[in-house]
């Protein structure tokens, strides 16, 4: 049995891409949860990873880390994780790279927080170049391998790992132009409701988190449980 430790459902986004990605192929985890108790949590959670940070998948007396560790773990194991088809395949495994890596000013300007809804403070160049890249990526993903999913008709890797930038879009009231559709669709996955529905009842609030929200713009609806 895998198990995965991830941390609070309403901040981390890293740890929502491999729970997204093993609910929406229906592979079998028991869920774990570390809270964020202080702005940093590297002592407490290098007791279970390597790195001291989220996500940690035990497996098999192994820890694997990072979000995109697991997923290529995970891929050695079931082969929906990516495409079959090579075209799609090969554009999901670019995405994922460049998601993985990239649209910092996006991680740092619009800090995840699924409980909320924001008007933001006025976009810097470097946010809109990040906005501006992620409806090309979606656009061209819908328009080449048909949809609803980025790479096609089925839930692979490079949905999981936007699946915390469809929170973010919803929070932040984004514009991604025709990738809108694959937001809505994100969204109403099935898991994607219930990760929300932990992140509101959840009752940890952690400072940093909370002051990076606070100078992300203007809170206009708190849905969490307070």
């Amino acid at each position: 049995m895998y198990v995965l430790i991830t941390a609070n459902r309403n901040y981390s986004s890293w740890s929502l891409r491999p729970w997204m990605l093993m609910q929406g192929l229906g592979i079998a985890f028991e869920d774990r949860i570390e809270p964020f108790a202080k702005p940093v949590n590297y002592d407490a959670f290098r007791s279970f990873s390597p790195t001291g940070q989220v996500p940690a998948l035990v497996h098999e007396g192994r820890t694997i880390y990072d979000s995109l560790g697991i997923a290529l773990y995970l891929a050695d194991r079931h082969d929906s994780v990516w495409p079959a088809e090579p075209d799609a395949r090969a554009w999901a495994q670019c995405a994922v790279a460049e998601m993985h890596s990239g649209f910092s000013a996006l991680r740092n300007d619009c800090t995840m927080n699924v409980g909320v809804r924001v008007t933001p403070k006025p976009m810097s160049d470097a946010l809109k170049g990040n906005v501006t890249r992620l409806r090309e990526l979606f656009e061209e993903g819908l328009a080449t391998f048909g949809g609803p999913w980025l790479a096609g008709a089925d839930f692979s890797a490079v949905d999981a790992f936007f699946a915390p930038v469809a929170f973010r879009i919803r929070t932040y009231g984004l514009d991604v132009g025709a990738g809108q559709a694959w937001t809505r669709h994100m969204l109403a996955h099935p898991a994607m409701p219930e990760w929300e529905r932990q992140a509101l009842i959840e009752e940890w609030r952690e400072e940093s988190h909370e002051a990076e929200l606070m100078a992300a713009g203007v809170i206009t609806a708190d849905y969490r449980n307070s």
